[in-house]
């Protein structure tokens, strides 16, 4: 027995040795992503079963945050993938000179528009919209415009930090255009709180602080398939609805470059894209079947407007946000 326990003891160091020699791969990404519920864990288990490494997810916030912090360490950052930037923040993101081309674009996607980017790889997809109880709300508005004519409160997230609240002030922005402060100005009683990011934001409608929050078509697919609760649902709006499509990107100075690129053809594999209506509760990039939960979503018609906007014309938009919610 002692010989066991000799030899046990002695296996220890060495095994963490071992483990330690690992190579690891550093991944930004937003808050939700890395929770238990979210894809994190499962996307984690996935690639360290074939890639004889250790991923880490490292929370950054939302992905504002998360572009704030890289563009704050700069070529200094300890990234080697950031991953939870949006179409929105794409040029932004580009402009800083920290993202290495893809090594391969990807191939056989399945977005609501074409894909031709050098640089970033989508991951998952959906429409912006403003959930609400549909046990509590019957009148419920189709438009921007109904929403500020009502009584109801809202919780949406601040677009300096929140990429669906950036999202938000690019489609007031689309659909409203010289307008678009005008109706701010109108919807500024309706709003309770503005949050820094998504989770914050829903977490305090879920308990009842708002009538709606801004959130996605799929969020209802949530509370259906996870908790066998149809109370929750998703505002069609007349004006369209703003499309996110997230990606992921690899840092130029990673010191594990073919790691990184081994993670981004990883993203659109069906082990990787099965993950994401589940846990993410966005749709997939590739052909990957959804939960049967998903057919009972509404199916929005997209907002016109630029998908990518320069970093010029987005600080125009948050711009005018703050001024008209400052009045």
């Amino acid at each position: 027995m002692k010989n066991i326990l000799f030899a046990a003891a002695l296996s220890l160091p060495f095994g963490g040795v071992m483990a330690q020699n690992l190579p690891e791969l550093n991944v930004y990404t937003y808050d939700s992503f890395v929770t238990d519920w979210g894809p994190g864990p499962k996307i984690k288990a996935a690639f360290e079963a074939e890639c004889t490494c250790t991923l880490n997810f490292i929370a950054a916030g939302d992905g504002a945050a998360l572009l704030s912090r890289l563009r704050l360490e700069g070529a200094r950052s300890k990234a080697d993938i950031a991953l939870g930037l949006d179409n929105s923040l794409m040029e932004q993101a580009r402009a800083l000179g920290l993202f290495a081309p893809l090594a391969a674009p990807p191939q056989e996607l399945n977005l609501p528009v074409a894909w031709q980017d050098d640089t970033f790889m989508p991951y998952d997809w959906g429409y912006l919209a403003f959930v609400y109880d549909n046990t509590r709300l019957q009148d419920v508005p189709d438009s921007f415009t109904a929403l500020a004519a009502s009584d109801l409160d809202i919780i949406i997230q601040d677009p300096r930090s929140s990429t669906p609240g950036l999202g938000l002030a690019l489609w007031v922005k689309a659909a409203y255009g010289d307008q678009a402060s005008g109706i701010w100005a109108d919807l500024a009683d309706n709003i309770v709180t503005v949050t820094k990011g998504w989770s914050e934001a829903y977490g305090m409608f879920l308990n009842g602080e708002a009538d709606m929050v801004l959130s996605y078509t799929t969020s209802p697919a949530y509370h259906l398939i996870a908790e066998g609760d149809n109370s929750k649902s998703a505002a069609a709006f007349i004006e369209g609805h703003y499309l996110q499509i997230e990606v992921a990107a690899k840092l130029a100075n990673s010191p594990e470059s073919e790691l990184a690129d081994r993670f981004l053809a990883f993203i659109t594999s069906d082990a990787f894209q099965s993950i994401i209506p589940e846990t993410n509760w966005m749709y997939p990039v590739t052909d990957t079947p959804l939960p049967e939960g998903f057919a009972s979503l509404i199916t929005p018609k997209p907002v016109s407007g630029d998908l990518t906007p320069s970093a010029t014309a987005k600080s125009a938009v948050v711009e005018e946000w703050v001024a008209a919610l400052s009045q």
